[in-house]
């Protein structure tokens, strides 16, 4: 597979529920170069959504929302029963609390990418991804759609004519069929820096990715995640923006990629 001369690394921010826990947001901001925000439903609230879009145009970070599952309690990372016209609305309803925010602070956002649980289903149920792709159309099709390599929501993203984003975890251990280890279970999380590396160097160079139980997958991707809420997340990024560069890779905004 062709080596990426370019990659994109993302972080999901606007989540923060202790002052400890945004300084370790903010802190993350000059590694990466897009920043998702979590739209005040399954985290964050309005004022939470505007900091956090003042401190990422402070880094000339492309911004873009993160609308998640109505369940704080588990931070939208538990499966729930869902419509196609219920999915249809959580996102309009979220991303243009955005939107609105964001054209109030002078931004225009640049990409959507469902949270948590919301994702991993969408992903694997075309229903949900045609529902998350047809609001982003309502919406603004001009934004970019964030998805899993492979996933229903890249595929129905392309079928209704929006740019699509495919998305590769450094932070998580994969299945065999592609789909990440549910964090239930042990080892989901990874962050041992020299398998964070590992992974991140593998798919930005080979576009391969080695699943929990051996299987090599091969994925192709616009973007990494690295998940502020993994252990020593600072850490990681700074190794990890160390490596691009003696890599000779750029690292760039999802929305100046090729």
């Amino acid at each position: 597979m062709t080596r990426l001369r370019h990659i994109d690394l993302n972080c999901d921010v606007g989540e923060a529920a202790t002052p400890e826990q945004r300084d370790v947001e903010a802190r993350l901001m000059p590694y990466v170069t897009s920043v998702n925000i979590a739209c005040g439903v399954h985290a964050g609230d309005a004022a939470l959504m505007r900091s956090t879009i003042q401190l990422a145009r402070q880094y000339d970070l492309a911004i873009g929302a993160h609308p998640g599952l109505p369940d704080r309690e588990s931070r939208g990372r538990r499966e729930l029963p869902l419509s196609q016209g219920f999915v249809l609305d959580l996102i309009l309803s979220q991303v243009s609390d955005l939107m609105a925010i964001g054209q109030a602070e002078g931004i225009r956002l640049s990409h959507v990418k469902p949270h948590g649980a919301l994702y991993n289903m969408a992903a694997r149920d075309p229903e949900l991804a045609d529902a998350i792709a047809a609001a982003i159309v309502q919406l603004n099709r001009r934004l970019i759609l964030i998805g899993s390599a492979g996933s229903e929501l890249l595929t129905s993203g392309r079928a209704h004519g929006l740019a699509v984003a495919a998305e590769g975890f450094v932070d998580r251990a994969y299945q065999a069929d592609g789909r990440l280890v549910p964090r239930t279970e042990a080892h989901a999380v990874l962050h041992d820096e020299s398998t964070v590396l590992a992974r991140a160097h593998a798919l930005v160079h080979d576009g391969t990715v080695v699943a929990a139980n051996g299987t090599m997958l091969h994925l192709h991707i616009d973007t990494l995640c690295l998940h502020g809420d993994t252990p020593d997340a600072l850490r990681l990024a700074h190794a990890l923006r160390t490596m691009f560069a003696e890599s000779g890779i750029s690292v760039r905004r999802l929305d100046h990629a090729d």
